[in-house]
């Protein structure tokens, strides 16, 4: 049976057999017996690589240690409210210090960064997943947007609707319109900047739907 631990674009954390290309967690989340008690347990919310320095832990879900969540790929985790992990992916977690000491004048550092995203995707009234009204124009590709009551991927002039494994159908992107973006802004920022992540950006089912492939 598959665990509880495949988390979704709004942080959602669901039970599929599909793995994901993005590893990370938010702290333990499960109790003794492996069932999902939280959303999440602390601010400091990470996306990894899923191999480094042949590191490997099993059974997962192990009483008293952090969660270990997958990830369809670094878009949705990003869109989750998770940044790049500091060890495993040091050049990504330097290259989003760099932009935040731009975006976050005299906030800087890990816990500075985990505090501001924790505001961002965290809705102070109800606890979920918070969402941000912006012009859908605006949005760069690998955003994330509520269309139709159901995570999408904003990709080129389409939007992507996600599953646990991988984009099944793709949409107009709709012009000149606000959405409710997933992505919290300051990695909406991050997206924004040119860069080679050492994690997938994209599923391959995202190429496979673009415009332009079809």
């Amino acid at each position: 049976m598959p665990l509880q631990n495949r988390a979704t674009p709004l942080g959602e954390l669901v039970a599929d057999p599909a793995r994901g290309l993005v590893y990370g967690n938010r702290g333990c989340l499960h109790d003794a017996d492996g069932r999902i008690r939280r959303r999440f347990a602390g601010k400091r919310w990470i996306a990894c690589r899923l191999a480094f320095r042949g590191w490997h832990r099993e059974p997962l879900l192990q009483p008293g240690r952090f969660t270990e969540l997958f990830f369809l790929d670094e878009a949705t985790a990003l869109a989750a409210g998770h940044r790049p992990c500091a060890l495993c992916r040091r050049e990504d977690y330097d290259r989003l210090g760099a932009m935040w000491s731009e975006l976050h004048r005299g906030r800087a550092g890990a816990d500075a960064i985990d505090a501001q995203l924790h505001a961002e995707r965290v809705d102070p009234e109800t606890r979920a997943h918070r969402l941000h009204p912006t012009p859908i124009d605006d949005l760069p590709d690998g955003a994330f947007v509520l269309h139709d009551g159901a995570p999408h991927l904003v990709l080129d002039s389409a939007l992507l609707r996600w599953s646990p494994s991988g984009y099944t159908e793709a949409a107009r992107r709709p012009g000149r319109q606000g959405a409710l973006a997933i992505t919290p802004p300051s990695l909406v920022e991050l997206l924004r900047r040119h860069r080679e992540p050492l994690v997938p950006l994209l599923h391959p089912t995202a190429r496979d739907l673009r415009p332009d492939r079809r």
